[in-house]
């Protein structure tokens, strides 16, 4: 053939190829168009049946892909679908290094469509480089971080490992004060003909900010107090994660109805980020009032009073007065925070109490003055008290002989305290120990050591299934235990303690004489001893009740060897928007009696 006419075809030959894939790739999407608009409107999604694949995450990522298509059963046999079908399955597994897969659709007699997938050989990373330009490479942490990348030479290729880092990458550099941080440059190149990958990733961290001054908008006379629970100082490397910790102070503090500090880059100074607090005071006197009612105490009212700034130390001062049939009190209390105010402060606190309960033919009335030092070491749950309290107490036992009994008792407490909620509970953990010591000879009118443990723990399976485990214990040793007040003393049986028994019915009893009547009763006057534990299992029913089942056991006595008192019994739980309603219907058993009751219980158990 004459070498003009050979250029001649080639050329006509390359613009028909060209010419025909233009078409055809303008004739694709007219098409499938015209398909889209020719489909009923009620197309039903395929169930893909996929094999050959054993990666759960590969397999998931085809069916995501292949549910993306809308397209009937019976158009799959047509080879312009089966192509599309290839495609996407094609596109699904390129992410995970399958550049080079193959896939067959089939149709059963049933309609079902199989896709059985081949994946070849994958890529494979050949080369990783990795370059820090900045302050971060001087930086062991930032170092760290960045050589944390997960693909190495001779791994298969994972594109989602490789888009994650450096999302991830680009987070922390943000979150540790490298606010100039961007990717120099980033490439994964693919060699396909070779299976091979190569990935280049280069950073510049820039430098390294750091925490700047306070700035505040709005009132200023907190400023003493913000700065004591700043966990941060001036000149300090900025963190993201010490922010969120100044911000949950601050919140926690009590002093603010809104606040929220906030870095403010525009305006750093060289490489110090001021800090802005904005923030707005809770109102000078703040006042609540609550109603409720449980059936140890029937009706009962509480009013609550604090003026949560005195002055600009941030001293507090609060009031509660608290009002049932059976007993009557109000207590003040004056707070001084230390360094750390939300876990460190003196409190110094006063009381009155009047209790007058029936079914023990006890009358008392209480005065009290304690000063209590409260600390938490940082990042720990459990609170400690050291405290020293003064109470006088006259009461009688249902006769006109009237008893005071003072004493002076420096003391030491400590608890733990955590749960998902304040009102309605799944899961909680609750302890607490304490122990007061009076002497005669140093402004007490008897020896005595009280101490008293206590414990709960909530747990929910399957936001189903709640458990319930409590149990207290308590031992008072007295040279004369009738001189004892009566509100130190131990009892059991009510609605917090073993039910199916009346508050405060369990303990020792005595005959006492009604003054009035002249007629005589046994009566409970508190024992030395003290132990209960309770179980109880409560099943979700509906979205907001649940019915429980229960066991109390346990007594309160002056003879360690008295049988215990026990209960059973079931109830339900109604979870209303104001909190958890319980009620119960108790069987009691004891040596001497068996006994019904309904216990009813409005508010979270702690």
């Amino acid at each position: 053939m004459p070498p003009h006419l050979s250029s001649f075809y080639i050329i006509t030959y390359t613009h028909t190829i060209s010419w025909c894939r233009s078409v055809c790739s303008l004739a694709k999407p007219i098409f499938l168009s015209a398909f889209l608009i020719l489909l009923p409107l009620n197309v039903y999604a395929i169930s893909y049946s996929i094999k050959g694949v054993k990666q759960d995450a590969i397999k998931d990522n085809i069916r995501l892909h292949l549910n993306n298509l809308d397209v009937e059963t019976a158009l799959l046999d047509d080879p312009f679908w089966q192509d599309e079908v290839k495609s996407t399955i094609s596109t699904a597994v390129e992410p995970f290094g399958y550049y080079n897969s193959d896939a067959e659709i089939t149709i059963d007699g049933n309609d079902k469509v199989v896709v059985t997938v081949t994946l070849n050989s994958p890529l494979i990373v050949a080369n990783v480089t990795r370059e820090i330009i900045g302050k971060g490479r001087d930086d062991p942490a930032f170092r760290q971080r960045f050589n944390g990348f997960s693909l190495k030479q001779g791994d298969v290729l994972h594109q989602p490992t490789y888009t994650s880092f450096k999302s991830s990458m680009f987070n922390y550099a943000l979150s540790h004060g490298y606010f100039d941080f961007h990717w120099q440059a980033t490439r994964l190149d693919l060699v396909r003909e070779n299976k091979e990958a190569n990935i280049l990733i280069i950073a510049q961290s820039g430098p390294q900010y750091q925490f700047g001054p306070l700035i505040f908008v709005g009132e200023d006379k907190a400023k003493d107090i913000i700065q004591r629970l700043a966990p941060f100082s001036e000149g300090e490397p900025y963190s993201s994660a010490a922010l969120t910790d100044f911000n949950r102070k601050l919140n926690q503090s009590g002093y603010f109805n809104r606040v929220i500090a906030r870095p403010v880059v525009s305006e750093a100074e060289g490489l110090l980020v001021p800090i802005e607090v904005s923030l707005a005071h809770r109102p000078k006197d703040a006042f609540n009032v609550s109603v409720g009612a449980a059936t140890d105490t029937g009706p009962r009212v509480r009013l609550g009073w604090e003026r949560p700034w005195v002055n600009d130390k941030g001293h507090s001062v609060s009031a509660d007065i608290f009002i049932s049939a059976p007993e009557q009190s109000i207590t003040a209390d004056y707070r001084i925070p230390r360094r750390n105010i939300t876990r460190d402060y003196v409190s110094i606190e006063a009381g009155y109490q009047f209790i007058d309960y029936t079914n023990t033919s006890i009358e008392s009335e209480t005065l009290s003055l304690s000063a209590h030092r409260y600390w938490q070491y940082d990042e720990s749950p459990w609170q400690h008290d050291f405290s020293i309290t003064y109470l006088q107490e006259t009461y009688n036992e249902g006769d006109e002989i009237d008893t005071t009994t003072s004493l002076i008792m420096p003391g030491y407490a400590i608890n733990y305290l955590e749960k998902d909620n304040d009102l309605l509970i799944n899961f909680a953990r609750y302890f607490k120990f304490s122990t007061q010591v009076g002497r005669d000879n140093a402004g007490s009118d008897i020896n005595i050591v009280k101490s008293f443990a206590e414990g709960m723990f909530i747990h929910t399976l399957n936001e189903n299934h709640r458990f319930t485990v409590r149990a207290e214990i308590g031992a008072i040793k007295a040279n004369d235990f009738s001189q004892v007040p009566t509100s130190i003393r131990f009892y059991a049986g009510g609605d917090q303690s073993i039910r199916g028994f009346e508050y405060r019915d369990i303990s020792p009893k005595d005959e006492v004489t009604d003054p009035e009547t002249g007629e005589t009763s046994i009566e409970s006057i508190g024992g030395k001893y003290l132990a209960t534990a309770s179980v109880e299992y409560a099943y979700r029913v509906a979205e907001n009740w649940r019915v429980a089942a229960f066991t109390d056991a346990g007594t309160a006595t002056n003879d360690t060897s008295t049988s215990l008192t026990y209960s059973v019994g079931s109830g339900f739980h109604w979870l209303s928007p104001i909190g958890p309603v319980r009620v119960y219907v108790a069987r009691g058993f004891s040596p001497d009696e068996t006994t019904w009751r309904l216990h009813l219980m409005l508010g979270p158990e702690l």
